[in-house]
């Protein structure tokens, strides 16, 4: 039986949980379960104190891939912009995390699959931006199914083919201007970006969320397997 591959689920900080009396770092079953099931080993992420993240790149390292989950809305003064009233930050160090993370993956070119606010946070650590409040169209993307559709050509494509397939949709935000060595690999059918891929870095990202699906999916399901597959093969770049 092979060695499970050590996959990053990076922490959600709470500020409190059910059986415990203070603040806890989290992760989201399904986000785990989902990594399980496609033969990773799920290994919580903590962030730790702020100086803690000088040494992120060095603990991301001993990984062979990452997983940045969805959250609540990135502060937007990150892609130099005001928020708009629908707009709500939550917790300036989970910020600091999430884009801390990016960075590293990209730079060490770590197999990562980053979730719906973590494709945003992608977005704008390669210098994009987003749209903080989505105008409402005739696809709803808040507590909602939908389709999507893969580009031809891309590794998205390779996961979870080119038929459009339904996905589970949770987001009021998305990708606005897209940033450098990002590709659009699918839209909604209102033109929504919904996945991104790197051109350089091991970083694919979808902006809805395949652990709710992965267990009766089959293309939910191959992006997880697609990322513990990618992490059996890492290497370290030159």
């Amino acid at each position: 039986m092979s060695t499970r591959p050590a996959i990053a689920v990076i922490g959600r900080r709470s500020r409190k949980v059910a059986g415990l009396r203070f603040a806890a770092t989290v992760a989201a079953e399904a986000v785990c379960d989902a990594v399980f099931e496609a033969g990773g080993e799920p290994l919580v992420l903590h962030g730790g104190p702020r100086q803690a993240l000088d040494g992120l790149p060095g603990r991301l390292a001993s990984f062979a891939g990452v997983v940045v989950p969805g959250g609540s809305d990135l502060d937007p003064a990150h892609y130099g912009q005001r928020p708009h009233p629908r707009t709500e930050p939550d917790d300036p160090e989970q910020d600091r995390l999430d884009l801390a993370v990016l960075r590293a993956v990209v730079a060490r070119r770590i197999p990562t699959l980053a979730i719906c606010r973590g494709m945003q946070a992608l977005n704008v650590v390669c210098g994009g931006t987003l749209d903080q409040h989505l105008t409402e169209t005739s696809v709803s993307h808040l507590d909602a199914l939908h389709e999507v559709t893969a580009e031809p050509g891309s590794h998205l494509a390779s996961v979870v083919g080119t038929a459009p397939f339904k996905i589970s949709s949770y987001h009021h935000q998305a990708v606005d201007r897209v940033g450098r060595d990002l590709r659009v690999v699918a839209r909604a059918a209102d033109g929504c970006v919904e996945a991104l891929e790197h051109t350089t870095a091991d970083v694919l990202a979808v902006q809805w969320h395949p652990e709710d699906l992965a267990g009766t999916s089959p293309q939910d399901g191959a992006l997880f397997t697609d990322l513990v597959e990618r992490a059996r093969t890492r290497k370290e770049p030159a």
